[in-house]
């Protein structure tokens, strides 16, 4: 699975309502940090097939970034059903990812 760029609200909508664990990064270009996210978000996927990984660039959709609380860059939203589960702020080390993963992908491939 690649990770994808999230261009209209719609997509993301539609992303989070489907079953499973969706890893939503909100995010800009102009962010050090985020960009330092990017070969992480990256490893992640190639580890975790079951989990889709969704970028929303939050100075083209800043109402998506007003709807999931985001109030620094880089955030991480994990949504499980549909629902928000975890919300991490700031960059983070792969390690902290990858637990926060490990504990909702287990949940959504169980009940697939």
């Amino acid at each position: 699975m690649a990770i994808m760029n999230v261009e209209h609200a719609e997509t993301l909508r539609a992303e989070l309502n489907r079953s499973g664990t969706v890893l939503v990064d909100y995010g800009a270009p102009r962010c050090g940090p985020c960009r330092t996210l990017l070969p992480i978000l990256e490893e992640l996927d190639d580890e975790y097939d079951s989990v889709s990984i969704v970028k929303v660039n939050c100075d083209e959709l800043p109402e998506l970034a007003s709807e999931a609380g985001v109030m620094g860059l880089p955030t991480v939203v994990v949504y499980s059903g549909g629902q928000p589960v975890e919300k991490l702020v700031g960059l983070r080390p792969k390690s902290v990812y990858q637990g926060v993963l490990r504990k909702y992908a287990a949940v959504s491939s169980s009940t697939s």
